[in-house]
């Protein structure tokens, strides 16, 4: 059994909700659609009190369960209008874990901004924030670690998120009490902002109770073992997911300067250096780090602690998504240049998915330079302070695309899309076309499918087998970094929760648990008025072909939606 907390900020009660058995196992994602569509969230103003946040954490969270303590932050998106689950690792969950808590949802808005402090023994207190106002996450962070001490994980609205920019995450600590590991798309930082909560402190404690904790235990090693076995988490432990920078560069479906070629390579040495191994090499020669967990118990360890000329830490992480957004997509073709943006936006608490994106239309509209590096620096800066520019820049790459006139903006229902080209990566593209969460590769990504000749029926089945065990993976806690363990052995882990909870699950429980996510997200987004418009890529895709492969987007959103609709209905029931 553990408690969830119901908690008003504006009158400060809080109802505490005993949750077990299956309850807690239908966490995350299936978790937040299902209570928002139950509060009638779908029809109300995002930015609004009537608007519920919630971080919900899965069954196995406050254990060294590999992968298995990811922190699901949700509520209607003010950036898309829709459902919105936003993933983060770092050690919020593992500590509400460790408080035997299942999760907390913020109801309403403070009349005052605060700090909510959740301890391990006592009442819940609601302090005053005034000493964090206006800091950048960094700052308040060590602010924060100095008064409540070092045992405990943060949960940070930055300096984005204070004045509801669009784009503002939610900031979370790592392992080492780094702020960086962001709850970071569809604006849930600002929903955070718009009710005055400018941090969550959580106490850690001890692993949590199980029904049966010596099979639990059995069952993070047997996982472990599962992992360990698999070719691919040996890449990523070594390179992490900087590694796919090689792997799309290599394809063609990089995104380099607003999406208008598919290829980056040093003329001169016939180098990608913003690639994984490059990066990597690097790294390594001047003392940094390429192995690190981002959250309790991670065996990858896929994340990266990045390191400048003299071996002094710039950033942690260096990943993927914003090499391939804030780097290549804006032109940069060194990683140090990028890993310092990196560390401005972490302490603004920003999504550098859509910063990316936002920066590369503003440089098409003739704004800036791609490549430069100042120009970024001082857009960021304009951010930072929030004066006129600054919060235009702050609602994200939609928004900035219309107020310029730009006639490329990689959006999808208003959020900029991954670090794929959908030209190129067609599973990850239907997936980022269907889904009710807006352009996000995590809920279906298949990168290096290979889509030759494979029609639209082929590729949808493909996109909806990934796409169910995504939702259920972030229904359950877990990093889809593990999907090579979780798609394929769906009874080891039905089994691990019956262990865990003491249910008696079906082994079909955890597909059923991803469909369901899936077809209540999208009844949320039509409640929320959606249409099939909404679904579709924006027009260049179609019509440009990408260098250097020559492709354009060849499936439509009709097709796409008909044949979703078919695979759900054959799997119902």
């Amino acid at each position: 059994m553990r408690k969830y907390l119901h908690i008003n900020l504006g009158d400060r009660t809080i109802e505490t909700e005993e949750m077990e058995g299956e309850a807690l196992a239908r966490a995350g994602r299936h978790y937040i659609v299902k209570t928002l569509l139950e509060a009638g969230a779908a029809k109300v103003d995002p930015l609004s009190p009537e608007n519920p946040l919630i971080f919900s954490a899965g069954p196995f969270s406050g254990t060294n369960f590999s992968n298995a303590n990811r922190l699901s932050v949700g509520c209607k998106s003010p950036l898309t209008g829709g459902i919105k689950e936003a993933n983060s690792g770092g050690t919020f969950a593992f500590a509400l874990g460790q408080l035997e808590l299942a999760g907390l949802t913020l109801y309403g808005a403070s009349d005052d901004w605060v700090v909510i402090r959740v301890p391990k023994e006592g009442e819940i207190t609601f302090e005053s924030a005034e000493p964090y106002m206006g800091k950048g996450n960094i700052e308040a962070a060590a602010m924060l670690f100095e008064k409540y001490g070092d045992k405990v994980s943060l949960g940070i609205c930055g300096p984005v998120g204070e004045y509801q920019g669009l784009m503002a995450g939610i900031a979370f600590t790592d392992p080492e009490g780094r702020p960086q590991r962001l709850a970071a798309r569809g604006g849930v930082g600002a929903v955070m902002g718009a009710k005055k909560v400018k941090a969550i402190v959580v106490d850690k404690h001890k692993m949590p109770t199980f029904h049966d904790r010596k099979k639990v235990m059995v069952s993070v090693k047997e996982y472990n073992a599962k992992l360990a076995a698999e070719p691919a988490i040996e890449n990523y432990t070594k390179l992490g997911t900087a590694m796919m920078a090689d792997v799309m560069n290599h394809v063609g479906g990089l995104p380099v300067r607003n999406f208008s070629s598919g290829q980056l390579i040093d003329t001169a040495t016939g180098v990608n250096k913003m690639g994984g191994e490059h990066i990597r090499e690097r790294n390594m020669a001047r003392g940094g780090h390429t192995e690190h967990a981002c959250m309790p118990g991670c065996m990858i360890k896929c994340s990266n602690i990045y390191a400048d000329e003299n071996g002094n830490e710039i950033v942690s992480p260096l990943e993927y998504e914003t090499i391939g957004l804030m780097g290549t997509n804006c032109g940069l073709d060194d990683p140090d240049d990028l890993a310092r943006l990196n560390f401005i936006a972490n302490d603004l608490g920003i999504d550098t998915i859509e910063a990316g994106a936002m920066l590369g239309v503003l440089m098409e509209a003739g704004q800036g330079e791609f490549g430069d590096v100042a120009f970024m620096e001082a857009a960021l800066e304009d951010i930072r302070k929030g004066n006129e520019r600054g919060r235009l820049l702050a609602e994200g790459t939609a928004r900035v695309g219309e107020r310029y006139q730009v006639r490329r903006v990689p959006v999808i229902k208003k959020q900029a899309i991954s670090a794929y080209d959908p030209r190129v990566v067609e599973v990850t593209a239907i997936s980022m076309m269907m889904t009710a969460q807006g352009a996000d590769h995590t809920v279906g990504n298949l990168p290096a499918y290979d889509c030759k000749g494979k029609d639209t029926e082929h590729l949808t089945d493909i996109s909806m087998d990934m796409q169910t065990n995504s939702a259920a993976a972030d229904s359950l806690g877990i990093c889809i970094f593990g999907r090579a363990v979780t798609n394929i052995n769906h009874e080891f882990m039905v089994d691990a929760i019956n262990t865990a909870l003491g249910t008696e699950l079906p082994t079909e429980f955890f597909a059923r648990l991803g469909r369901e996510t899936l077809e209540l997200e999208a009844e949320f987004n039509e409640q929320a008025g959606f249409t099939a418009e909404d679904d579709e890529l924006p027009a260049f895709f179609l019509t440009e072909e990408l260098p250097p492969t020559g492709k354009k987007a060849r499936h439509t959103v009709d097709d796409i939606r008909r044949l979703r609709r078919e695979w759900l209905d054959a799997r119902a029931g």
